[in-house]
């Protein structure tokens, strides 16, 4: 297959990273890992330099919100990805575009369950604001190259890792388990597919927009009882559940999903993957992480 263009992606080793590599090498772009450590700046300007990108996709981040290193969660998503910005801006040939892949935990607690980019940011955890962080030090560099800034929302798949919630109990079901620790039952979230984020991601690379923040979502909301019932369904066994304290976290969100009418109109994209599908591939496919 001929390359016609470069794609400089930063997390190309990580979970979304080896989904989205692979999904436009099929559709004929070269995707190029970042190997620097995006928090050494000198090395990433040389190697940021010396690929000289068409497109560049910024993936890497600290994305577990429990983590409890704060220091290292603003030096990768904030400082790293200015670092990023700047080595961009030094270019002699601008990418055509730079997404930035941001986080809905920049919502924050809102009063209502569908949110919207225009929407007051409340990030509530140091994840959230290490995100919002990055999103408004990305607006300076509006002027200088094309900008995408995303919010996706959750989403999943095989290689997940096991400290998300749903790669974990795949994992537990997998290995017929008959209990598992988990935190609040009482939330709502969207639980999407890597694989129609993969191609969101291409079809934002390819569309005229820049300049502008977008939800990655699809509005459809699942509870975690939900995503048991249709495990046990799926595995043809029940799980006990154990609620954990330690897995619920302080000021967490009870329901959260995004309004695809911005996404909408800039990609016309309807996801091909309901819940139950992503369930049954992850299940049988044992490569979780």
């Amino acid at each position: 297959m001929a390359f016609h263009s470069k794609v400089l992606l930063t997390g190309y080793d990580g979970f979304t990273g080896y989904h989205l590599s692979r999904f436009l090498s099929s559709k004929g772009y070269k995707c190029i890992g970042l190997k620097s450590d995006i928090t050494d700046y000198y090395s990433l300007k040389e190697e940021v330099m010396s690929i000289e990108p068409d497109y560049v996709i910024h993936l890497a981040a600290i994305s577990y919100t429990a983590e409890k290193d704060a220091t290292l969660t603003y030096k990768v998503n904030t400082v790293g990805s200015v670092y990023l910005f700047d080595a961009i801006a030094n270019l002699k040939k601008m990418p055509k575009k730079t997404i930035i892949a941001s986080s809905a935990a920049v919502y924050g607690a809102q009063n209502k369950s569908l949110l919207q980019e225009d929407d007051l940011a409340l990030p509530n955890s140091h994840y959230g604001c290490s995100k919002f962080s990055m999103e408004n030090l990305a607006k300076n560099y509006f002027n200088k190259f094309p900008i995408m800034i995303t919010r996706p929302f959750n989403y999943t798949g095989i290689r997940h890792d096991k400290k998300f919630l749903i790669p974990k109990l795949i994992n537990a079901y997998r290995n017929k388990e008959t209990s598992v620790d988990i935190g609040n039952l009482n939330v709502s979230r969207e639980f999407n597919d890597v694989r129609d984020f993969v191609e969101m991601y291409w079809l934002l690379l390819e569309s005229s927009s820049h300049s502008d923040i977008v939800n990655m979502c699809s509005g459809k909301l699942y509870s975690i009882k939900e995503i048991i019932k249709n495990l046990n369904n799926i595995s043809g066994t029940k799980m006990t559940l154990n609620i954990n304290s330690d897995y619920i976290r302080k000021n967490e969100v009870s329901s959260l999903s995004g309004c695809t009418h911005r996404l909408q109109k800039i990609i016309d994209y309807i996801p091909k993957y309901s819940l139950k599908d992503t369930l049954i591939w992850m299940y049988q496919n044992k490569t979780v992480n």
